[in-house]
């Protein structure tokens, strides 16, 4: 399964299955670097993601000049409520 075409579920299922097995200790050194080395790639990709659909989530506002786009406040953001 290349990385780049996984779905960010898939890749989260990945990461925690990775995660999983570090944690349990019992995976040879070489196998425990190489699951490491794959989890990165794949917080990397899980990262990339996001950023991709935050920057599309865009809230549409009315003001007396028409409409203009305003980025979506993200969850550490404060949103003027």
């Amino acid at each position: 399964m290349e990385q780049e075409q996984i779905s960010f579920e898939e890749a989260m299922e990945r990461l925690e299955t990775i995660v999983g097995k570090l944690e349990n200790g019992d995976v040879p050194l070489e196998t425990a670097i190489e699951l490491f080395q794959e989890g990165m790639k794949l917080s990397q990709l899980c990262g990339a993601k996001l950023e991709q659909v935050e920057r599309k989530i865009e809230v549409l506002i009315e003001n007396e000049n028409g409409l203009h786009k305003k980025p979506f406040a993200g969850a550490n953001e404060d949103r003027g409520e």
